[in-house]
């Protein structure tokens, strides 16, 4: 039974094309988004770990060792058995920093791009072999179907198809973005077919060669002899070797890394796999044994490598045979392709880009791609060339041994990210040369029959099929010595510590508090433009601020370290962790420290401990639930206060003093005391770098009201407490201030009141009699100047009368009698009322008054009695002008201060009564025309409103005429009335 070339070629183009078509479909989202993103899905496309082992592979162990196949599967099934301490950790690295490969782990935790190089280069060596084995399996199943076809046109046939599709698979996005769904699901259906068709092919030799059940097991006691050999050599070294590399498989094999981390959609989809992926690898090895037994009987005339197929030609069915040669292509190629994408990265960032940063570009993320399709290429082509060299002579397990043991080399180093912070690079590099040249001579170069040292020196042990596992173990063995004994004896330098942390289990990284050169997200832009250029840089920083929830135009300190940070951490999934952290330390550099040390970043800590909440326990979760008791007290203590480091970082804010202020914690924590409004910026920053540790009764204007306030300080300095810092308590004495006014008005009311109760009665009754005599004397008499005179007497007694009315209306005013009923007041309004008033009374003398105050502007105050206010100056004014003369009424907002003008074009005020014009009864005007208690009025409304009022004149200079008369009163700020200056961008020094 054969085929011609051509039509498994298109067989296998037509099953590529095919995936290719279900990973597209995903990205489009035509495949439901709830298929996608089940855990099923994740699970099934780790299958690719099997490769070409699951459908030939485990056939020729199986014929050498029996059940020693099972280590294959036994091994990593055991990794993810423990994956909470072995697969969690690590996720949780990489997700936190986008370290995409085991070389930019290794890059990141030991601060050594030589690191990742030597992991790259090692991976890279590693995999050629692996690639080479899936060529040579396709290519020799190929050729049993088809025995005219020439082997090595077959191979290069494949090997392109296979560079097609990986383009097209992998580099379509960039690199470090989401999760390649449209991959994970192409896999996981790769891993059905496999799975499928193994199913498939077991099911027939059972029933249809063995006839159920029953007759494999009749057949197996029939057979012992033959079946016997299943349970032999299972106690061996290599099979225990076997099993340990496939154990390490989890973490140091390229595709599987790729797969298990970088594609990872949640902690919930490994927790699954954890179970679910064992469960699979079991379901594969189910039918191995029994196509094995039927293979016997059938007296399949095909190697053990390719027993399927023997068996389903000798069960003389097509349509089984394509199926095989279909589940073959499918593991080989999902294999190839998910291992060239993740080995293509490894090399884009610890190898090109070491080399040749990219700048001055206008697309990075095309360059990127491009070099990446490159790479892809010339890996397949470098695999090809291998596999044409060294590989088609080789058997499958060699090819596979020699893979899996050289990226054992790499399981130190990863073991030591997570479980010894102690290690270092200088280790690591000393331990993984040491391993891999142990590798190559011992185990590459006498398998490749390139060159045998061990045999040119006569070695007592040369390496060959039965003995190989020695030489693993040894290799391993001086691996792991060389690097403990060398991270031993050096230290390892403070970034190498820093990272340590970062990445043990548990650990907490206690960052500096350290302001940064750029102060804006703008700058941010800015300064990586010169790396990455403006459309990029521009991009990044807009990712990141969009990651973390900030504002586009962001300057708290606190969060431009962090937006720094995401940067780093984003560029590291671009670029690898080395040279995102080269980019991000040149270009977003720190200032200069002042001192020897700088603050701990305490908003970093806090939100580290509030993530590892739910892992403390013990003694540390005890301590953490009594920080979380004095924070939560400090939170809801009931007077405001505030924390301030020595930078002016505002580092706590509390519930009280966000009510008090207006301000939300969330706000201003992080940012400088400059980002707060004018008015507590002026209060809070001059009680911090004062000397005083208390000040009492502060008055400060807040939404058109006045509050008093107390403000106490204490340093935070100590031997407990190197970082420094200040305190603030602030008490809102507002409401004791108003009810002591109260309180003196009241008393100041009871004594007037008596002042004016008396003069009302000693003045008043006389002057009355006065009026009652002369008006008597008017109707008793005829006589023209008796008459004029009786009538001058009742003008004064009236004068007389008026100027008791008016210390009367005086004595009833009064500082914040009424302040808690104030209500807003327009003072365009309140002007155009005053305006109305007076212009009952002109008297003809045609005065133009201009109302120029805005609409909007408001304060907080009673109407009437700001009526009164300008009903008194307007008069004023008004008295003072020449006929036809114009009055300008002005108003602007100064802050959080409304200031009101009335400027007239009198003749003036003369400069030495300018101090005497409040005083009562004192006045500028001629005789009968004023009283004298018009301004103190003013002045006690004023003042009652908790302003001032300032008086000029000339008010102008070039004409020496005019008096402007200038008052300042609390501007009313309603609640959703924007502030005039964004906090956030205030935060910009």
């Amino acid at each position: 039974m054969s085929f011609s070339l051509s039509a498994l070629l298109t067989y296998s183009f037509l099953y590529l094309l095919l995936l290719f078509g279900v990973a597209h479909l995903t990205e489009r989202g035509v495949i439901p988004r709830a298929w996608v993103q089940h855990p099923l899905i994740y699970t099934l496309s780790l299958g690719v770990y099997a490769g070409i082992w699951a459908v030939y592979g485990a056939l020729v162990v199986a014929d050498e060792t029996g059940y020693g196949f099972l280590a294959y599967y036994l091994g990593i099934s055991g990794a993810f058995l423990l994956a909470p301490v072995l697969l969690t950790p690590v996720l949780r690295i990489v997700r936190a920093y986008q370290l995409t490969s085991l070389a930019d782990l290794f890059a990141f935790r030991y601060r050594s791009q030589l690191a990742g190089t030597l992991a790259t280069l090692c991976s890279g060596i590693a995999i050629l072999s692996l690639l080479s084995m899936q060529i040579k399996a396709v290519t020799d199943s190929a050729n049993l179907l088809a025995p005219d076809a020439e082997p090595h046109l077959t191979s290069i046939l494949f090997s392109l198809i296979v560079v097609l599709f990986a383009v097209l698979f992998g580099a379509q996005r960039d690199q470090g973005s989401e999760s390649h769904r449209g991959l994970v699901v192409a896999i996981a259906f790769d891993s059905f077919v496999k799975l499928g068709a193994m199913l498939v092919l077991g099911g027939v030799v059972l029933f249809s060669v063995f006839g159920g059940l029953n007759g494999l097991e009749d057949w197996l006691a029939a057979h012992k002899a033959r079946a016997g050999a299943m349970e032999l050599g299972i106690h061996d070294g290599n099979w225990r070797t076997l099993m340990l590399m496939s154990f390490a498989g989890a973490l140091v094999l390229p595709h599987m890394y790729h797969m298990i981390f970088s594609e990872n959609p949640s902690a919930r989809a490994l927790s699954s796999a954890s179970w679910g992926l064992p469960l699979y690898l079991l379901l594969l090895a189910l039918p191995v044994p029994i196509i094995f037994w039927g293979g016997m009987e059938l007296g399949a005339s095909t190697p053990a490598s390719y027993l399927v197929i023997g068996v389903s030609q000798a069960l003389d069915s097509p349509a089984l045979v394509l199926l095989m040669y279909v589940a073959g292509l499918s593991a080989a190629s999902g294999l190839m392709i998910v291992s060239t994408l993740a080995l293509a990265g490894m090399l884009l960032n610890h190898v090109v880009l070491p080399l040749h940063t990219p700048q001055d570009r206008g697309d990075i993320y095309r360059w990127l791609r491009w070099i990446k399709r490159v790479l892809i290429t010339l890996i397949i082509l470098t695999a090809l060339l291998f596999h044409d060299r060294l590989g088609a002579k080789l058997d499958l397990i060699i090819l596979g041994v020699l893979a899996l043991s050289g990226v054992l080399q790499l399981l130190p180093g990863a073991l030591g990210v997570i479980y010894w912070p102690e290690g270092n690079r200088r280790g690591l590099n000393a331990g993984l040369v040491t391993g891999v040249t142990v590798w190559v001579v011992t185990l590459v170069l006498p398998f490749s029959n390139v060159a045998n040292p061990l045999a040119a020196i006569e070695a007592p042990l040369i390496p060959d099929q039965q003995n190989w596992h020695i030489f693993v173990f040894l290799s391993l063995s001086l691996n792991v010595t060389v690097f403990a004994l060398v991270s031993l004896i050096s230290k390892p330098s403070a970034e190498e510590v820093s990272a340590a942390q970062a990445c043990s289990w548990g650990a907490l990284s206690r960052p500096q508090r350290r302001e940064l050169l750029a102060t804006s997200s703008a700058e941010f832009v800015e300064q990586l433009s010169a790396p990455l250029g403006e459309e990029v840089a521009h991009r990044e920083v807009e990712r990141a601020l969009d990651q973390l929830k900030l504002p586009a135009a962001e300057y708290r300190p606190y969060q431009l370290r962090r937006l720094r940070d995401q940067i780093e951490v984003n560029l590291s999934g671009l670029m690898g962790p080395t040279v995102a952290r080269d980019i991000v330390k040149r270009h977003l550099s720190f200032k200069p420290l002042a001192g020897d040390d700088s603050a701990q970043d305490i908003h970093y800590m806090e939100r580290a401990l509030g993530s590892y909440q739910s892992q403390l326990t013990g003694l540390a979760a005890e301590l953490d639930n009594l920080r979380r008791h004095y924070r939560q007290t400090l939170q809801n203590l009931p007077i405001p206060a505030c924390s301030v480091g020595d930078d002016g970082e505002i580092l706590m804010w509390n519930h009280a003093m966000a009510q008090l202020t207006g301000i939300a914690a969330d706000d201003v924590v992080g940012g400088r005391l400059l980002a707060l409004p004018d008015h507590w910026y002026t209060l809070l920053d001059d009680f911090v770098s004062g000397q005083d540790l208390h000040r009492y009764k502060h008055r400060l204007d807040l939404r058109g009201r006045p509050h008093w306030l107390n403000l106490h300080k204490a340093a935070l300095s100590g031997p407990d407490h190197p970082e420094g810092g200040s305190i603030i308590l602030v008490e809102d004495q507002t409401e004791t201030r108003l009810l002591e006014d109260e309180l003196m008005h009241s008393e100041r009311l009871a004594s007037v009141g008596r002042l004016a109760a008396g003069v009302a009665h000693e003045v008043g009754n006389p002057i009355t009699g006065i009026s009652s005599l002369a008006q008597n004397l008017k109707l008793e008499t005829d006589d023209a100047d008796i008459l004029h005179t009786a009538e001058q007497i009742q003008q004064q007694t009236r004068r007389i009368s008026t100027i008791l009315q008016s210390l009367m209306n005086f004595a009833r005013t009064g500082n914040h009698a009424q302040a808690n009923r104030y209500e807003p007041a327009e003072i365009h309004r309140c002007v155009d009322e005053s305006i109305n008033l007076l212009s009952l009374s002109d008297q003809g003398r045609g005065i133009r008054y201009q109302n120029q105050c805005p609409t909007d502007l408001v304060v907080l105050g009673d109407e009437q009695r700001l009526v009164q206010v300008f009903v008194n100056l307007l008069a004023n004014a008004r008295d003072a002008s020449p006929e036809g003369g114009l009055i300008r009424i002005s108003g602007n907002r100064e802050g959080y201060s409304a200031i009101i003008e009335v400027i007239d074009e009198g003749s003036g005020i003369p400069a030495d009564q300018l101090d005497h014009i409040f005083e009562p009864f004192y006045t500028t005007k001629g005789p009968n025309q004023g009283t004298g208690l018009g301004l103190s009025l003013v002045y006690s409304i004023v003042e009652e409103h908790y302003g001032n009022i300032q008086v000029e004149s000339p008010a102008g200079p070039e004409t020496g005429r005019g008096t402007c008369v200038r008052l300042r009163l609390p501007a009313y700020e309603g609640d959703d009335q924007e502030r005039p200056h964004s906090q956030n961008e205030r935060s910009l020094n």
